[in-house]
């Protein structure tokens, strides 16, 4: 009995969180919501499949194993783990210079992707890097995923009308579906454009009209994501009772093999895995932050919590399980997401039910897809990303903050124009760059006491108290390499317009690090304010700083001057210096 206990204490700590807290209540709403999703993202992950140049079975593939290691591994209790449009096209993006779409190579270096991305994402995770999440600002995720979506949306048209556009930037999507355009199918693009119409309407509106026909809000929403599925198996029928795709030439997806994927992983060759490994660094990067974006927004309304280093280390794991199944990188998706979130999912089992669900079409359902036109898939694509552009984020951060505005437009227009990683890289660089150029231009303020309390302002912005003898000034900006020179300028500069001043004192509240070039340059400006005949004196100053300059020349030289430390508060620098002030002015009047 001892040995069968610590056996069973031994299990029950490899079970995550939500298994052991588990109640029964749950299991129906896990069920209900895993069967909803499953039939809401089966055209979707046919879709993307198709969208990275892939076999549309590798869609299927891709959401069975992942999911599962997501519902061990993950933090959040409603992120929905699988095929991502944005991600797809990163991998067409990345192999398509490399390969044929489709060919058993192509396929091979897919499967690499995903593992490289994996292995990279759950050694991020083991480090507890979480933290890069905040490299990429909101404003860049969002330029990106709106640029990412035109470019598919572009992408799309060709599928759309039966003919195959190239290119990897909107410009040359562009003009290739203008080199092709006499050559479309007219029964595709009869066929697509009768879907697109059909699922925008549902997409917009069908969820108003059911519920003005009387059903409830939430019935009403399942209804209209189940549209999707309607339209392919409509689509579908029609293929097959006119025979469209041997009478009239429209694409289909083709022969899908019955039976779960054998599992099966190679490692990749040294010239492979330098090819591909800077791709699949940027792709699971982009597939964790907007992961871990959803996975915030949507714990945030349960009051739960997501810990980003284990949900590296949980996306990891999905996409090797993803490469073991043959497939390609995974992430979490807005649309399933919310989805299993309104269908009442509580906990990740509704990811087991959908992987479960998913398995028993692979094993005996997939001739059921092999009609389903590529037209209608394509038209599916196109209404789920144009709900991705989001033009809003755009105009509210270039009125609130235009560098903000900048990272936005840019990085759009970098994925649109230069490809997805240009994009990427043109985002960051402009963030950093703003980040730096802000950081570079310090705020620095004049301060005087407000009357009748012991605080300080900015003297431009309210009716406060100074003193001609004491100049005090607060930095609000960490002092660096970058801005040393504009804060020693702006100070010799206030210490010019203020001639009658005998005091100099920098109030330091805002400052958490001062590095060595700054420190050479508060040298230099203490022997400035000495020459002219001036004390420089330190206020509030935070115990990491002080105890980083204790020792320093500079330290010793400054706190000389005030008494041997510096003041705790501008207040009682103010009242003492201004108690010096007075008693030298009466020295000298004696």
């Amino acid at each position: 009995m001892y040995k069968l206990s610590q056996i069973l204490g031994s299990v029950r700590q490899l079970l995550p969180d939500w298994m052991l807290r588990y109640q029964r209540e749950w299991l129906l709403q896990d069920a209900i919501a895993g069967l909803v999703v499953t039939l809401m993202v089966v055209p979707q992950c046919l879709a993307y499949a198709v969208l990275a140049g892939l076999p549309a079975q590798l869609g299927l593939y891709a959401s069975i194993l992942p999911l599962l290691a997501y519902a061990l591994l993950g933090s959040s209790m409603t992120l929905a783990i699988g095929p991502v449009a944005v991600v797809a096209l990163m991998t067409a993006g990345t192999i398509g210079p490399l390969a044929v779409p489709g060919s058993p190579e192509y396929i091979a270096l897919a499967v690499i992707l995903a593992l490289l991305s994996g292995v990279a994402l759950f050694t991020l995770g083991v480090l507890r890097l979480g933290f890069l999440a905040q490299l990429l600002s909101e404003p860049v995720i969002s330029g990106f995923v709106s640029g990412a979506a035109l470019l598919i949306l572009v992408g799309q048209l060709g599928p759309l009308m039966g003919i195959t556009p190239h290119g990897q930037t909107a410009f040359d999507l562009g003009a290739s579906l203008f080199e092709q355009v006499r050559d479309l199918n007219p029964a595709t693009l009869a066929l697509g454009g009768l879907a697109l119409p059909l699922l925008w309407w549902a997409r917009r509106s069908m969820a108003y009209w059911l519920e003005r026909a009387g059903l409830r809000r939430p019935l009403a929403e399942l209804l209209t994501r189940l549209v999707p599925l309607l339209v392919l198996t409509l689509a579908t029928v029609a293929v097959v009772l006119l025979d469209l795709d041997h009478g009239e030439g429209v694409a289909v997806v083709g022969n899908i093999p019955e039976g779960l994927p054998v599992l099966h992983l190679e490692l990749p060759s040294v010239a492979n895995t330098a090819r591909l490994l800077m791709s699949a660094l940027v792709i699971g990067l982009m597939g964790f932050v907007v992961s871990v974006s959803i996975a915030h927004s949507l714990a945030q309304r349960r009051l739960e919590r997501i810990d980003p280093n284990v949900e590296l280390r949980a996306l990891g794991v999905a996409n090797l399980f993803s490469a073991l199944s043959g497939a390609f990188p995974v992430a979490g998706s807005m649309s399933q997401s919310v989805a299993n979130f309104s269908a009442g999912a509580r906990t990740p089992l509704a990811g087991v039910v959908r992987a479960g669900i998913t398995a028993l079409i692979v094993v005996g359902f997939t001739a059921v897809f092999e009609r389903v036109p590529r037209t209608a898939l394509a038209a599916t694509i196109i209404i789920a990303v144009l709900s991705l552009i989001d033009l809003e984020a755009l105009r509210r951060d270039w009125k609130y903050d235009r560098a903000d505005g900048f990272a936005w437009l840019g990085t759009a227009l970098g994925v649109i124009l230069l490809g997805v990683e240009a994009g990427i890289s043109i985002g960051v660089g402009l963030t950093l760059a703003a980040l730096l150029w802000r950081s570079s231009r310090p705020h620095i303020a004049v301060v005087g006491r407000v009357p009748g309390t012991e605080h300080f302002r900015n003297v431009a912005r309210h009716s406060v108290e100074t003193d001609d003898s004491i100049l005090a000034l607060r930095v609000d900006e960490n002092l660096h390499f970058g801005n040393s020179v504009p804060i020693d300028e702006r100070i010799r500069l206030e210490i010019a317009h203020h001639p009658r001043a005998r005091h100099l004192v920098l109030e330091l509240s805002s400052v958490i690090h001062i590095d060595g070039t700054a420190l050479k340059m508060l040298e230099g400006l203490e022997r400035h304010v000495r020459s002219q005949g001036l004390e420089l004196h330190f206020a509030q100053m935070r115990g990491p700083v002080l105890d980083k300059l204790r020792g320093t020349a500079l330290f010793e030289a400054v706190t000389a001057t005030s008494g041997g430390a510096p003041f705790p508060s501008t207040h009682e620098a103010f009242v003492r210096l201004a108690a010096r002030a007075r008693a030298a002015q009466e020295a000298s009047g004696g």
